[in-house]
């Protein structure tokens, strides 16, 4: 077939699409995926709400609803936005299929053919399948232990025409677990602010935080309705809801609706009414407070157990929370061909190699680990086998 339009070149198969379908084997221990551990999902609570929704009483959580999302929901969003600092109401709110409709949505509206988005570096993978379609260039910024180097996007900022929308994941970031801090994050608004750019704030793990102070978000250091922010229920409810937030200003807000409106007319509404009744009945503050403990365990188990089997020269980051570690290896190991090689088909093992996260000039020698949905006794099980064929790779 030869009638494809131009944007579809730019429609490239996820590197973690390809290990995903790994995954669900019994025999293979995936670092792969960002999942949530499944025991840490509130079932009971939802099968009383799903039971007592699917009744006929209840016909109308089965029909349609307001394509920006269900009044109560989106005012229950927005009560907890203004709770982080972020002063909004339901008007303010869209209801998204995920965070990552939030990120395709956001690209229709802002980005033209051969504007530039910039990232940092690496960046979230699924940000840019979302974004490819819409054509743009990349410039990415390098990052360090506090996250987006502000002073190299000053410098990007200064030196680059037709930059459009500056692209963030400010806590815990995937891949490399990163948190951007608050005299950065201040810069970073201020320096949009100048250059006349659009910041995207993606939050997904921003309220899995394990240790340190909470920073406040990009968006309620905006006093110029420049920040589109995003935020999902998937890592503090259940992915399987496919729920998330945009929070923008008004005609922002209204541009994002009639997009999402011409997509996919609204989330459904039987998964936005389970939600809203959760939130309504069961305190999800305490829900996400006693996942916390399980989460700092398997991440430090993981940095105990890589520490302890990985050989010399290999580092990783030690994130404060979120559910990813960022490994970089030796230059001359290349993790794609060493899980093809070796690590799966002798350890039965996947992570995701690092090159797909860079919006440019990728760099072959580094790892995504997620240690959140792996039962302890794989993770150290893993990790070990995999230190073991490292030393052989590298040896």
């Amino acid at each position: 077939m030869t009638a494809f339009a131009r944007r579809a070149e730019r429609i490239q198969p996820s590197a973690i699409r390809e290990f995903l379908a790994l995954a669900g084997d019994p025999g293979i221990t995936s670092f792969a995926g960002g999942y949530p551990d499944p025991t840490l999902f509130p079932m009971g609570e939802l099968h009383k709400i799903y039971d007592d929704l699917l009744t006929p009483d209840n016909a109308s959580a089965l029909q349609y609803t307001a394509s920006d999302g269900l009044p109560e929901l989106r005012a229950q969003v927005a009560a907890r936005l203004t709770a982080d600092g972020m002063p909004s109401t339901a008007d303010d709110v869209l209801i998204t299929q995920g965070g990552q409709q939030g990120l395709d949505l956001t690209a229709k509206l802002f980005v033209d053919a051969g504007d530039v988005i910039v990232t940092e570096r690496p960046t979230f993978l699924g940000a840019l399948i979302a974004f490819n379609p819409c054509e743009p260039r990349y410039v990415s910024v390098p990052m360090d232990e506090e996250g987006m180097d502000v002073d190299a996007l000053e410098q990007v900022l200064r030196t680059t025409e037709r930059v459009k929308l500056i692209y963030t994941v400010p806590d815990f970031q995937n891949p490399t677990g990163r948190t951007l801090g608050l005299a950065r994050r201040r810069r970073l608004v201020e320096l949009a602010e100048e250059f006349d750019v659009v910041i995207l704030e993606d939050t997904p793990y921003r309220e899995l935080r394990y240790e340190g102070e909470r920073v406040p978000s990009v968006k309620s250091l905006d006093t110029s309705g420049r920040v589109v922010h995003l935020g999902s229920f998937s890592k503090i409810l259940a992915p399987g809801l496919r729920l998330g937030w945009v929070l923008a200003a008004p005609e922002v807000l209204e541009k994002l609706s009639l997009l999402k409106l011409a997509a996919d007319t609204q989330n459904g509404t039987l998964n936005m009414r389970a939600a809203a009744a959760y939130l309504a009945g069961f305190d999800i503050e305490s829900h996400i407070a006693s996942m916390l403990p399980t989460y700092r365990s398997k991440r430090d188990l993981m940095l105990r157990t890589v520490a302890e089997h990985f050989p010399d020269g290999i580092t990783w980051t030690q994130a404060q929370g979120g559910l990813f570690t960022w490994v970089t290896f030796p230059e001359r190991l290349d993790v794609a061909a060493f899980q093809r090689d070796l690590l799966i088909p002798r350890a039965g093992v996947i992570v995701v190699p690092g090159a797909p996260f860079f919006a440019e000039r990728p760099e072959a020698h580094h790892a995504r680990m997620s240690f959140s949905g792996v039962p302890d006794d794989r993770l150290v099980s893993g990790v070990r086998a995999m230190g073991g064929l490292l030393r052989e790779a590298l040896s």
